[in-house]
């Protein structure tokens, strides 16, 4: 039966949404328990939040005559995408650059070396809060940037880095967890 309370938006959690951590880093398998302290948050996004593409391709094999005989998948790719708009947060350049290409502080200086060297993959968690105080935490275990936006400087808008993140499958073949809890 049809229910309104099951109709929900997302909202980022207070402190941020989006968290970068290395390879290895300790995941949660949950949706309320603290993250691992190497989970760093990437800050603000921007109001078009987060987008996760992630439906099957096919291809089908027609009999003489046009009827559909078969239909096989032939990939299923599952990306994340959205836009960081701290451009003076120093995480979120290494999450663009990639850590080895940037350096320092916003108080001593930052220094970033764009280059085509390959960026490493990592851990996401992604934290939203639903409606009635209801947790989300999206987990993607195997994480890589796939592609990075224009990046415009402009008087109105915020210098923004539009990711695009390829979820891999992990040693158990899933690309990404959804943990879901209604908060306390």
């Amino acid at each position: 039966m049809a229910d309104v309370k099951n109709v929900t938006a997302a909202k980022p959690k207070v402190g941020g949404a989006v968290y970068s951590a290395p390879l290895g880093t300790e995941l949660p398998k949950d949706a309320v328990t603290p993250l691992n302290e190497a989970f760093k948050a990437l800050g603000y996004i921007s109001d078009d939040g987060l987008s996760n593409t992630n439906s099957p391709d096919s291809d089908s094999v027609k009999a003489w005559g046009g009827d559909t005989v078969l239909t096989t998948q032939t990939e299923k790719e599952d990306t994340f995408s959205y836009t960081l708009i701290e451009a003076l947060n120093v995480d979120v350049l290494k999450e663009v650059y990639g850590a080895d290409n940037v350096t320092g502080t916003l108080e001593d200086g930052i220094v970033i070396k764009a280059n085509s060297k390959e960026l490493p993959s990592h851990s996401i968690v992604v934290e939203t809060i639903l409606n009635g105080g209801v947790l989300k935490r999206v987990v993607l275990p195997v994480a890589k940037v796939s592609e990075i936006g224009d990046i415009t400087y402009s008087d109105g808008d915020p210098v923004g880095y539009e990711i695009t993140m390829q979820a891999m499958p992990d040693s158990d073949g899933n690309t990404h967890y959804e943990y879901i809890k209604k908060g306390a």
